[in-house]
């Protein structure tokens, strides 16, 4: 069986099966899951996911609420071709990330260069009420 999360076979799976063919040419769509790194710092939260082969144009995220969606469709250069063997995942990603602190929607940036997407979400600033008493 093969995992949702990653298009190479997990250590349940069959060494002998032939996946490649369930990943390539069944009718459903498999979904698989980028290395993503989620860090912090002073400012702000940074996700960084590796994929490479990608245009800036292909991604999608959505940002609802504490939860950051980044999706997208890697498409593979020599589809048609008689693969030996595939690591490499192609179609269909998607890494959903919860996000510990609150953050400035208005302020993410995102950028793709040299194979990583880095989104940088600042985070969301609180700012402290003093509460004055009438006649002090």
């Amino acid at each position: 069986m093969l995992s949702l999360l990653s298009a190479v076979p997990t250590e349940s799976d069959d060494p002998e099966a032939a996946w490649v063919l369930d990943i390539r040419w069944r009718n459903h769509p498999t979904i698989w899951r980028p290395p993503t790194d989620v860090f912090e710092t002073e400012e702000a939260l940074i996700v960084r996911v590796e994929i490479a082969g990608m245009r800036a144009e292909d991604f999608y995220l959505q940002l609802d609420e504490q939860t950051l969606i980044i999706s997208g469709v890697r498409r593979d250069p020599d589809l048609g071709a008689a693969y030996h063997r595939l690591e490499i995942p192609f179609g269909q990603f998607q890494v959903a990330v919860l996000l510990p602190v609150p953050v400035e929607e208005q302020q993410v940036e995102a950028e793709y260069r040299d194979g990583f997407l880095r989104i940088t979400l600042p985070k969301r600033r609180t700012h402290t009420v003093t509460v004055h008493h009438p006649g002090q």
